[in-house]
């Protein structure tokens, strides 16, 4: 093995054992218990999505418990994907991602706007900048709105811009309270894609709109071929799903809550010369340091690594199901962006009558 692979994927290793110590001694849990926990939910050996449904708001708390630090320390503050336009870097390509939303709202400094499924809050600093708006964000995790709160301030823009810990589908806020609503790949935790959309109708005032980025099955999907449902199995076990949806049970919910429907479309088929998908972030590659880790080689080295620590104590118990855990997401997402099966970037715009 070459001394660089040796030391990006025994640096990957170092950051990941950090963000693991770091959420239990910031967050008073138990690594090995809450991924034994997140793994039953999901059942490994098949799966019962309707008890995952019931039983949403533990397992996507759960999910983020174990994932938040990782997701930073491996992405970024705003966790999502953006195809790559040519010439474009990963951050720019993000950024630019977010402030297509702001732009089709036609987001002004004197709106109040909802960032529903927030994260850290990575979009909702970005819009705040970019906007001059007042943005709060919701979110179910506790570490995540102390974690986002800590940052906005660090970033000058508490208080107009703050995390709420809250569900999605029980906003805590009066109705007509936001002048407009997004969502950033958020909506796929939901159980029940129309009860979000109508709590969001519900706290939008008239003529205010919703933009969102939706995490769908696409019209490619078909249940009955192993491949797309393995793909289907892998995203909803790596990434805290209960079960995806397609992109016409998107549609069909906005109309039936009373939506507006202004425009939907899958953004990740836009033109795109020259640039990459979405997904090419998550493929091996050994001759991109991120891309490194996803190699056989990468992934055997970082494997070893993770248990031989855990062994010896150095890093907290279940660690190394965490990064499976993720590393079966990853998986399944390429699978999925590849075979055109899946998309996590299912444009909608809808209004408010």
């Amino acid at each position: 093995m070459s001394s660089t692979l040796q030391q990006t994927t025994a640096g990957k290793v170092r950051q990941f054992m950090g963000a693991a110590s770091k959420q239990e001694a910031k967050q008073g849990i138990k690594v090995g218990s809450d991924i034994d926990r997140y793994n039953n939910q999901h059942d490994l050996h098949g799966g019962d999505a309707e008890a995952r449904k019931e039983g949403y708001a533990d397992l996507v708390n759960t999910y983020y418990n174990l994932a938040t630090d990782f997701y930073e320390i491996g992405w970024g503050q705003s966790f999502h994907f953006a195809n790559k336009f040519a010439g474009e870097t990963f951050n720019e390509s993000i950024t630019r991602h977010e402030y297509y939303l702001a732009a089709r709202l036609g987001i002004q400094p004197s709106d109040s706007v909802l960032d529903c499924g927030c994260g850290i809050g990575g979009p909702l600093r970005n819009l705040g900048r970019f906007t001059g708006a007042s943005i709060t964000g919701v979110t179910l995790n506790q570490y995540q709105v102390d974690r986002g709160n800590g940052l906005c301030t660090k970033a000058g823009l508490a208080p107009r811009c703050k995390l709420v810990k809250a569900d999605f589908h029980k906003l805590p806020f009066p109705d007509n309270s936001f002048d407009h609503v997004y969502s950033i790949e958020a909506c796929c935790h939901s159980p029940d894609r129309a009860d979000v959309y109508r709590e969001i109708y519900r706290v939008l005032k008239p003529g205010g709109c919703f933009v969102s980025y939706e995490w769908c099955l696409t019209k490619k999907h078909r249940d009955g071929d192993a491949q797309h449902m393995l793909s289907k199995k892998l995203i909803e076990e790596g990434d805290g799903l209960p079960d995806m949806m397609s992109t016409t049970h998107c549609d069909d919910s906005l109309v039936k809550v009373g939506f507006q429907v202004v425009e939907t479309r899958d953004a990740a088929l836009d033109p795109n010369p020259g640039g990459e998908a979405w997904y090419v972030i998550l493929t091996p590659s050994f001759f991109n340091l991120f891309r490194l880790q996803f190699t056989a080689i990468g992934t055997f080295f970082i494997n070893v690594f993770m248990t031989c620590l855990e062994a010896l104590r150095l890093a907290p118990a279940g660690s190394g199901k965490v990064r499976e855990m993720l590393r079966q997401g990853q998986l399944g997402l390429v699978m999925g962006g590849e075979m055109g099966t899946f998309t996590p970037m299912y444009y909608i715009h809808a209004k408010k009558a």
